[in-house]
């Protein structure tokens, strides 16, 4: 009897100390440990088909608040001088052959492989995302994410959150059909300097492309003063004269 009734207790407080947590207010702390304020980062992206095959890509990106995110391709040759611009939901692609930005949509992908141009111009998680239900475990969180707006990517995502650092080891995309699309998982935390641990690595797999696998390897990422002129249509062909 006296067992039963500690356990009851136990889960009576467990369930108090879960509905005392702000989801949304957890959300916003991982995405402040992923991402400063304003910086600067390289980027490698490796795309692998089954056989083996690799494609390598390599961008200079800058990131300023919650939803803005521009980038320049720096490698291979036939990507060279190519950028992209997010702002909120809105996605362009500029091409120096072409000469104005052309829109992009979320779901589609520039580099090709598993990434989508959502996951490579990744804003905070707080802007796209509610959560809706927390859930604790011995690990950390389980954050239960649904879209805020209609051009996401995916219509809900599933975040597992490390207690101690905070940070992400796993992330489930779903459609809104509830089939899962897509996970993501975060690899080896990196001290960067000036206080940015964070994952080095974001790997990917999706049951709908069985035996592709993509990275996204970071480096170099650094606090970095940013004007807000940077994040416009009319300076996406500067981009690469940012790179000090």
């Amino acid at each position: 009897m006296k067992k039963i009734i500690i356990f009851i207790l136990i889960s009576f407080f467990n369930t108090i100390s879960v509905f005392a947590i702000d989801g949304n207010e957890i959300l916003s702390k991982v995405d402040k440990n992923l991402n400063p304020e304003s910086f600067e980062m390289y980027r490698k992206l490796i795309n692998v088909e089954p056989d083996g095959t690799k494609k390598e890509f390599i961008m200079f990106s800058v990131k300023k608040g919650k939803d803005k995110i521009a980038s320049v391709f720096l490698s291979p040759a036939s990507e060279k001088g190519r950028s992209t611009l997010r702002i909120g939901d809105n996605m362009w692609l500029y091409i120096p052959n072409v000469g104005k930005p052309l829109r992009i949509t979320s779901l589609q992908s520039m580099t090709g492989g598993v990434f989508n141009n959502s996951d490579i111009m990744r804003v905070d998680y707080s802007a796209e995302y509610n959560c809706e239900r927390i859930e604790t475990t011995d690990k950390g969180y389980t954050l239960y994410l649904k879209a805020k707006l209609k051009n996401v990517a995916y219509e809900a995502v599933t975040m597992f959150i490390d207690f101690k650092k905070l940070l992400p080891y796993k992330i489930q995309c779903y459609a809104a059909s509830g089939m899962l699309i897509k996970n993501l998982y975060f690899k080896k935390v990196k001290n960067f300097g000036n206080g940015v641990i964070r994952p080095a690595i974001i790997e990917t797999d999706s049951p709908l492309y069985k035996g592709y696998k993509s990275y996204i390897i970071f480096a170099k990422l650094q606090k970095r003063v940013l004007p807000d002129e940077i994040f416009s249509l009319n300076y996406m062909h500067k981009i690469d004269g940012l790179r000090q």
